[in-house]
């Protein structure tokens, strides 16, 4: 059995945890044969466990507890602690690890409930599980999501060779924000939700750059989003946004503009990765 779960960004700008879409990099899990004891094939780094520590080991036996232990193999090109759900991604794969081999039969709304109260948000774990552009809430316990055909269009995601946890990335948010400033904050995420549900990147675009919620207060954590945004309305990419918590900046492109802001990107005096991705529409997917 494998199972394949897709890297995810939250946010868009002004959805602050609600929004995501999910992304075409993947965590990648194999079960390969039985054991005395939990063991994880992998080539991810010594920070990573390979024992039944492992993040992926722990959330299947929160569901699971009397599984018995497995050799896994885990594969993985999502980049960690970027804001590319590398976390939530292995909560998904735990969830899902636990629903094939506990046959337990969760439904999707049951994971997504499930991985929210893990995550302790949906905006990423929602896209994993479903795939394409999800809006969901987590209030009183209850999570409500939507999933919705995200446009067509190029995702660019410029990955520093930094890392940033999310922690230190929410500390620096503030504990409230005037009233008149959420409801101007409110209404721009409003029009940027209608904007893509409508196939109109460019407003969406527009909307995300105008975020009040998050973007303002992260800006020195990550003083390469300005120069990115610079670039990208220079060339008419439709928008440039935080990826989740950052570093990761994404820029949503027409196809015919990606050479050109990749072009640009590359003179960057910066040490980072730069990927050309697209939206999956998917989700999760065991084989």
């Amino acid at each position: 059995m494998k199972i394949r779960i897709p890297a995810t960004s939250a946010n868009l700008g002004p959805g602050f945890d609600s929004c995501g879409i999910a992304l075409s990099q993947y965590l990648n899990i194999e079960v390969l044969e039985e054991a005395k004891e939990w063991k994880i094939v992998h080539t991810l780094g010594s920070d990573i466990p390979s024992d039944s520590t492992n993040l992926l080991i722990q959330t299947a036996l929160k569901l699971a507890p009397d599984l018995s232990p497995k050799v896994l193999k885990m594969t993985s090109d999502i980049p960690l602690a970027r804001g590319l759900g590398s976390s939530s991604s292995v909560i998904v794969g735990g969830i899902e690890l636990a629903n094939r081999l506990g046959n337990l039969n969760l439904s999707q709304k049951e994971k997504v409930q499930i991985a929210t109260e893990m995550e302790g948000h949906p905006d990423n774990v929602a896209p994993a599980i479903c795939g394409d552009f999800v809006v969901a809430s987590y209030v009183d316990g209850q999570v409500y999501s939507v999933k919705h055909h995200f446009p067509l269009c190029d995702v660019i995601a410029y990955i520093p060779d930094v890392h940033l946890l999310t922690s230190e990335s929410r500390s620096v948010l503030p504990a409230s924000i005037p009233y008149k400033e959420a409801v101007q904050a409110s209404s721009i995420a409003n029009v940027m939700i209608a904007a893509i549900l409508n196939g109109n990147l460019p407003l969406a675009g527009l909307m995300m750059e105008k975020d009040r919620w998050h973007e303002a207060y992260r800006k020195k954590l990550v003083p390469h989003l300005d120069q990115i945004r610079n670039l990208s309305q220079k060339i008419g990419a439709y928008g440039a946004f935080l990826s989740g918590a950052g570093p990761t900046v994404l820029i949503l492109t027409p196809e015919e503009k990606t050479d050109q802001m990749v072009q640009e990107l590359e003179k960057l005096p910066i040490s980072a990765a730069i990927n050309v991705m697209s939206i999956d529409q998917e989700g999760i997917q065991v084989f």
